[in-house]
């Protein structure tokens, strides 16, 4: 375990960017050509670090149309996330989505005028369907346009949560400014995306079984993020950003090292500055990524007020939905329900649901919800006792099984007494119940409920329409972080 602060040391110091020198630039490029950034992310997550920006959970052709007219109409920001989900699902259907996705998402662009780059949003502590997912996108991208893609660009640091990429190695930073490899935090046992390696170039290896070596990765540390030095002008690092990926060719990696806001944008400056050259670039990230490259300032916090603003909240209490198994999940929930003395709690003991089947179990537990909403605040979560195999197929179908539950009770409450407000928690379990739940197929991302990490989207459309829904990961966030959240939100709390 490392200090952050001498790690940095061997660094220059942040270099000071406006968002709306981003912005600029980006207006500037897509000028001729308006191009909206498609955003693939495989669980809803991701959304939590923008605002004002269109989320579909469903992505047909009419889908992307009705997203990309709504950005082009209504003068929003330059990107579109997609619910794909597919860390849930097993490489081939992950696939299978992808391409799908990418087609449509291409096929629709013209009649709204736009050109289309793509996303790849993933899990900020290196878990999910890498390279994958980039290969696809690259693959249906070629087939389809014919262009082929010269970079991958991965940027996996999420600061807001505390993950940071320094020198070229990922890590989780802990109390007193401490700094962990993720390889060596829970995140790395994952029992269907565990890895071993915290420096990226490796991690790349590993993940590609050897097809990109390391020493072909191409990594820019915060020496190139960070060129223009004390001169302070962003321009200097664009370029120098960009003349360090002019040899990419064929897909070849590049990471990214990411420790502040400020670093987003300058990495941002020298992607749009490799892009008006020429190249052809696609993006593996975590979630901040897309707020930097598309230059949007920092959404402060919702309150209240604001995440009800031009709706009539319902008079039922609120659901929490809790599904992530990760220890910090497992310490908010305990927090919550400590302080939420007036709520009910509600356990789908996935025991009882695996052994005894879903039907009759799951028609108990709706009408213990549908009674409990009736005097206030209700959370439902799911046993503690993570059940898995030895086998990652295995382990995902048991996942699923919970998540489906999960599902059904959401869908089935929202339809006998719907609740003033949803909050999910997990990534699994908030991409399940927004698009089979409430059966939303789209939203507006309004912005975080916490500063950076923790989304609210507004259906707009469905049996949901009008009710605030929170997005909430598993893994971010401190111990009292969704009581916090809960307690903007509720009348009895």
């Amino acid at each position: 375990m490392a200090l952050e602060a001498d790690v940095l040391a061997a660094f220059p110091a942040e270099v000071q960017v406006p968002a709306q020198l981003v912005a600029d630039a980006v207006a500037a490029s897509a000028a001729a050509s308006p191009r909206i950034l498609m955003v693939l992310d495989d669980d809803p997550t991701g959304t939590q670090s923008v605002a004002k920006l269109p989320v579909l959970t469903r992505w047909d052709v009419a889908d992307f149309g009705w997203a990309f007219t709504h950005v082009v109409e209504n003068g929003l920001e330059p990107a579109v996330y997609v619910l794909t989900n597919t860390r849930s699902l097993d490489p081939a259907e992950a696939a299978a989505r992808n391409e799908e996705i990418v087609r449509n998402a291409l096929a629709a662009a013209p009649a709204a005028g736009v050109r289309v780059g793509f996303v790849s949003r993933s899990d900020s502590t290196l878990r999910g369907h890498y390279p994958l997912e980039t290969d696809v996108i690259a693959a249906t991208v070629a087939a389809e346009t014919g262009e082929a893609t010269d970079g991958v660009v991965i940027v996996p640091a999420f600061p807001d949560a505390g993950r940071v990429t320094i020198g070229g190695v990922h890590y989780m930073r802990g109390d007193a400014g401490s700094l962990t490899p993720v390889a060596e935090t829970e995140f790395a046992k994952d029992a269907t995306f565990g890895f071993a390696n915290s420096e990226m170039a490796k991690y790349v290896e590993e993940k590609s079984q050897g097809r990109f070596a390391a020493g072909d990765v191409i990594v820019l540390d915060l020496n190139t993020i960070r060129a223009a030095g004390s001169e302070n002008d962003p321009q200097i690092a664009a370029k120098a950003i960009a003349d360090a990926i002019e040899s990419a060719t064929n897909s070849t990696p590049i990471v990214a090292d990411i420790v502040t806001e400020n670093d987003f944008r300058l990495l941002a400056l020298g992607l749009d500055e490799a892009e008006r050259r020429g190249k052809k670039l696609l993006y593996r990230v975590g979630p901040p990524f897309v707020r930097g490259r598309i230059g949007q300032e920092i959404r402060a916090a919702l309150s209240g007020e604001e995440a009800f603003e031009g709706n009539t909240p319902s008079t039922a209490g609120g659901l929490i939905v809790v599904g992530s198994h990760v220890g910090l999940t497992t310490r908010q929930l305990n927090v919550l329900t400590a302080e939420h003395g007036s709520a009910r709690i509600i356990e789908i003991d996935v025991e009882k649901l695996l052994a005894e089947g879903a039907d009759n179990y799951i028609g108990t537990v709706v009408s213990d919800v549908v009674d409990a909403l009736h005097e206030g605040d209700v959370i439902v979560h799911t046993s503690r006792l993570l059940i898995k195999t030895d086998d990652a197929a295995a382990s995902l179908q048991i996942a699923r099984t919970v998540s489906a539950a999960v599902v059904a009770v959401v869908n089935r409450t929202l339809k006998t007494f719907p609740p003033r407000f949803v909050i999910a928690k997990g990534g699994i379990t908030s991409s399940d119940v927004a698009a089979h739940g409430l059966e939303i197929r789209h939203a507006i991302v309004r912005g975080p409920m916490l500063p950076g990490i923790v989304s609210l989207w507004e259906p707009v459309d469905g049996p949901a329409k009008g009710i605030p829904y929170i997005v909430f990961a598993g893994n971010v966030g401190n111990d009292d972080s969704l009581a916090q959240v809960t307690r903007k939100l509720s009348t009895s709390f």
